[in-house]
C-alpha cells in the first residue's frame, strides 16, 4: 500500500455529485494516410481490449480513503469506451465529452476510464479522417502534468512505430518505481508532511505584515490576500452540467507580443485569457470594479517523474477592471514574479503547507460549500506544459491535446491550456447553468489576442 498525501487527499475529500475531482485530456489523431479507416479503429479498439492487470498507476485502487493498494482484477469493459460519432462534427463529439465529463469515477474500481471517439471529420474539406481519445483520471490518483507526461510516454515520436501495449500495460521507468514501492510507514509520511509546516510560520507572518503596508503594492512585492478576490458571477452555485469548449491558436503570435512587451509567453496568455474574460463580462453586465483572481497552478517537480500530485498554486492579479491593456499585463506579470519569488523562498513541501494554510478557510468553504460567493480565487488558469515534437499513435499522429479540469461551487470557469508542436491548445470547462453564453469565451480569446497583436506598444513596454 501507498499512503495518500495531503493534497491527494483533499481532492478525494472535495469530491461530491456537483464537483466529481477529475482531470482528463482531449486528444485529436489524423489517420494514417495508407489505413483505411475501419481497419484502422477495429485494431486499436482490439489493442485496447485487454483484461491484463494494468501497471502502476492504472492498477491502484483506494483503501479506506487513506491510501492506494494495487488491484488483483481488472475488467476493461468498465474502464474503455468506444463511441461513433454520427454526423461526425467536433461539436458532436464535445456534447458527449462534456456528459462524460460530467459523471464522477466509479471509487471501488481504478479511478480512470478512457473514451475512444471514431468517424469524426477532417479539419479541412481535403484532410484526413480522424478519430479522438478521452482520457479522464482522478486528480488525487494524477495532477495534470503528471497526466501529460504519462500521455506523452505512452505514445512514438516515428509514424513507423507500433505500440504493442496500451498506456496502461506500458512499464514505468526504474526511478520511479522506487516511489512507487516505498515501505516507509503511513505515519511517517504524515510526520514528514507536518514537519513541513514549522518554517511556513515566518512567511505567513511576513504576508501579514506586507497586508498590512502600502508598500506591498509595489511590483517587487505585491500580496495578494486569501480575502481580495471580488464577488462575480464566476463565483456561485454550480450545477452537475458541464460544458467543454476547444480551442487552437498559433504559439508564435503569443511569442511575437511577448517579445515585444519584455514578458514571458505564458504572461502573455494570461493576459489574453483575463481580456476574455473582461469582454465576457461587461457582455453579460456583470464586470466587478475590483480585478480578478486566478489561481494560477505551478509544478514543483525537480525531475520527470510522472506520478501523483505535486502542484501548489500562486494567486494572480488578472487586471481585469482595468481597461487598459498594456496596465492589465504589467499587473499579470507582476503577479506571477511575486508568486515565484516566494516559491523559491521555501522547499516544495514548505510551499505545499504554506498554500494550505493560507487558504485553509477558502477550502473548507468548498468542500462544504457553505458561501460559494465568496472566494479566495475568481478561477483556476492552468498552463500544463506539452510536448514541441511530433507525437504519433500507431503511425496516427496527435495533431491536438486539449486538457479538461475540475469545477467547484462557486468555481464555474476553468481555462487550461498546453503547448503542443507550434500551437497552444486551450481547453474551457465551464457550468453552462451559472454562465450564460459562456460558450462564447473561445470566440473572445481569438479577438484578444489580435487585440494585442494589433496594438502598437513599443513604447510602452512591461
Amino acid at each position: 500500500m501507498r499512503a495518500l498525501s495531503i493534497v491527494d487527499s483533499l481532492f478525494l475529500w472535495l469530491e461530491n455529485t456537483k464537483q466529481p475531482m477529475h482531470v482528463a485530456g482531449i486528444c485529436v489523431f489524423e489517420l494514417p494516410n495508407d489505413q483505411d479507416e475501419i481497419s484502422f479503429i477495429n485494431a486499436l479498439a482490439n489493442q485496447i481490449n485487454s483484461d491484463a492487470i494494468p501497471n502502476f498507476p492504472f492498477n491502484q485502487v483506494l483503501f479506506h480513503k487513506f491510501a492506494w493498494k494495487t488491484i488483483r482484477k481488472f475488467h476493461i469493459d468498465r474502464h474503455c469506451y468506444r463511441h461513433s460519432l454520427q454526423a461526425g462534427k467536433m461539436s458532436e463529439a464535445l456534447a458527449q465529452i462534456s456528459r462524460l465529463h460530467e459523471k464522477p469515477l466509479d471509487r471501488t474500481r481504478p479511478l480512470w476510464e478512457l473514451h475512444l471517439f471514431d468517424n469524426l471529420e477532417p479539419e479541412t474539406q481535403n484532410g484526413t479522417r480522424r478519430f479522438l481519445l478521452y482520457l479522464k483520471a482522478h486528480h488525487a490518483m494524477i495532477d495534470g502534468v503528471a497526466a501529460m507526461r504519462l500521455f506523452q510516454r505512452s505514445l512514438s515520436h516515428s509514424p513507423d512505430e507500433k505500440l504493442s501495449k496500451p498506456i496502461w500495460l506500458r512499464n514505468i521507468r526504474r526511478k520511479e518505481s522506487s516511489f512507487v514501492m516505498d515501505k516507509k510507514p503511513i505515519v511517517e509520511h504524515f510526520k514528514d508532511q507536518i514537519a513541513g509546516l514549522k518554517p511556513v510560520y515566518q512567511e505567513l507572518k511576513s504576508d501579514y505584515q506586507l497586508s498590512q503596508s502600502t508598500a506591498s503594492q509595489t511590483p517587487k512585492t505585491q500580496f495578494i490576500s486569501s480575502l481580495q478576490a471580488p464577488s462575480s458571477i464566476l463565483n456561485q452555485r454550480i450545477g452537475t452540467s458541464r460544458h467543454i469548449c476547444v480551442l487552437t491558436l498559433k504559439k508564435a503570435r503569443f511569442v511575437q507580443v511577448a517579445k515585444r512587451l519584455n514578458v514571458s509567453t505564458n504572461d502573455m496568455i494570461l493576459a489574453v485569457c483575463a481580456t476574455a474574460i473582461r469582454n465576457y463580462l461587461l457582455s453579460q453586465n456583470a464586470l466587478p470594479d475590483m480585478p480578478l483572481i486566478a489561481f494560477v497552478p505551478i509544478s514543483l517537480r525537480k525531475n520527470d517523474t510522472a506520478l501523483g500530485n505535486q502542484i501548489s498554486f500562486i494567486p494572480t492579479n488578472l487586471g481585469t477592471n482595468n481597461p487598459d491593456a498594456i496596465a492589465r499585463l504589467r499587473l499579470i506579470h507582476d503577479s506571477v514574479q511575486a508568486g515565484k519569488m516566494r516559491a523559491g523562498r521555501m522547499t516544495q513541501a514548505e510551499f505545499i503547507n504554506y498554500t494550505a494554510v493560507h487558504y485553509a478557510w477558502a477550502g473548507i468553504n468548498l468542500a462544504m460549500r457553505l458561501y460559494p460567493a465568496k472566494q479566495a480565487f475568481n478561477l483556476i488558469i492552468s498552463n500544463i506544459p506539452g510536448d514541441g515534437t511530433p507525437l504519433y499513435l500507431n503511425g496516427a499522429k496527435l495533431t491536438a491535446m486539449y486538457p479538461a479540469s475540475v469545477l467547484f461551487d462557486g468555481q464555474a470557469l476553468n481555462i487550461s491550456f498546453t503547448n503542443y508542436q507550434d500551437c497552444i491548445d486551450f481547453g474551457i470547462t465551464a457550468c453552462q447553468t451559472a454562465l450564460p453564453n459562456i460558450q462564447s469565451l473561445a470566440s473572445l480569446l481569438k479577438q484578444a489576442l489580435v487585440e494585442y497583436e494589433g496594438n502598437d506598444y513599443s513604447s510602452n513596454q512591461v
